[in-house]
């Protein structure tokens, strides 16, 4: 009988992934403690909307100021302990933050900076691990290793962080706090148990004598010149843009178009981690017997009936169910996603273009809420159901064939190489 570790991490990823595993699925215990402890206790301090809503907009903005840095940055140092070196910073800045509150010192603007900082760190972390996994497995191993941490994401960021962050946050406001610096700490000493990672080799330039801005914009050319994951990174953009119109709006959605209430809201958002769960149990079956080019395709064919189905829908059972099906496919979608855009992108590219792909990310989704808040306030609150219906739907007739040509790609002769080392 196969033992519950082979089935969560197959002894062919190797022993460094089991110890990126764990480190991703401890932070995420971490982060998702915070995502309902850090809007509580600005909450706690102020009544403006604009700051509450701040503290919120500084989740995304250290990705768009700083996004293209990181990239650049983890493409020319040892990755491994850039990761340590972010998250120690990490653990530091939400410990001043204890220390504040504990003494009785702490502010909204003190709350405001300490979500800045560890945004900013957070960046940082996110971007050189993301480079990781194509170095320690093979091309053919990155969608199961991709599922298993997005698994741990569902699991510590979405389902088991947030209802215990706001159960210790009840206790004493800086509590979640603490134990975020452990979550965060003691994925710093797991990370430090992976083996030392070469710094990727970098053909016809020395990366310590150009400047940042030529490894950018060297990163940049190259997304941009390969046909297949520029038209990845431009599906991802759009769709992110058409999502996030109706989800900034879905508190409002929820609790006045469908009269479910703060409860019913939160039920919504934990339904789709739900079905992202699920999801994970079957993505190696998927992956061995339906072809990624059909996976995509079908995956983004849901994503443009799921809108149609939100808008026309008034009933919040209905919701539910078509949120649990959201999270099953979006999980399905994230995983085969980047496992693409790993397999294409060389190693010595991998920093900077997964730095791309996440400022499109973000910028959808900042572009998306705005464009969501102004629809639902002139047309009401289906009406950004509808513009995500129509956006992606057009996006999806636009790119439906270049679809197969991104996921038949073949994978970059250097990430092939480096990996089977």
């Amino acid at each position: 009988m196969t033992s519950l570790g082979e089935l969560i991490a197959p002894r062919r990823l190797g022993r460094d992934f089991r110890w990126l595993m764990s480190a991703a699925w401890t932070s995420n215990v971490g982060d998702g403690i915070a995502l309902a402890a850090a809007p509580l206790l600005i909450a706690s301090m102020t009544s403006s909307p604009i700051l509450v809503a701040s503290g919120a907009m500084l989740q995304f903005l250290p990705w768009l100021l700083f996004g293209l840095y990181a990239g650049a940055i983890a493409d020319r140092v040892e990755r491994r302990m850039l990761v340590m070196l972010s998250n120690g910073i990490r653990a530091v800045v939400v410990l001043a933050l204890v220390i504040f509150l504990i003494t009785g010192t702490a502010n909204v603007w003190i709350v405001l900076a300490v979500s800045f900082l560890y945004g900013t760190a957070e960046v940082f972390a996110d971007t050189t691990s993301s480079t990781l996994l194509p170095m320690m497995v093979k091309p053919a191993d990155l969608g199961i290793g991709n599922a298993r941490l997005q698994a741990g994401f569902l699991v510590a960021n979405q389902l088991a962080g947030p209802p215990l962050g706001a159960f210790l946050f009840a206790i004493g406001s800086f509590w979640p706090f603490v134990l975020q610096v452990l979550c965060v700490s003691v994925a710093v000493l797991l990370v430090s148990r992976i083996a030392r990672q070469p710094i990727p080799a970098r053909e016809g330039t020395d990366a310590g004598k150009t400047h940042i801005r030529h490894d950018i914009a060297e990163g940049i050319r190259w997304t941009w010149h390969n046909k297949p994951v520029r038209t990845l990174i431009i599906v991802i953009l759009v769709f992110n843009i058409t999502w996030a119109a109706p989800w900034g709006v879905l508190v409002l959605y929820a609790t006045e178009h469908l009269g479910m209430g703060p409860v019913g809201y939160g039920a919504l958002t934990t339904a789709s981690a739900l079905g992202g769960l699920l999801a994970t149990g079957s993505f190696g079956w998927l992956e061995r017997h339906v072809s990624f080019a059909t996976l995509m395709r079908v995956c983004l064919t849901l994503e443009v009936l799921m809108h149609l189905a939100m808008a026309l829908t008034t009933t919040g059972w209905v919701a539910l169910v078509i949120l649990f099906v959201f999270g099953a496919y979006a999980f399905v979608w994230g995983t085969i996603s980047t496992t693409v855009r790993q397999r294409l992108v060389p190693h010595e590219l991998q920093g900077r273009v997964g730095s791309v792909n996440m400022v499109g990310v973000f910028g959808g989704m900042v572009l998306g809420q705005a464009l969501g808040g102004v629809i639902a306030q002139f047309w009401g609150l289906t009406a950004p159901w509808w513009f995500a219906f129509a956006g992606a739907a057009i996006t999806l007739l636009l790119m439906w064939r270049s679809i197969g040509h991104v996921a038949a790609a073949p994978p970059a002769i250097g990430a092939e190489t480096a990996s089977e080392d």
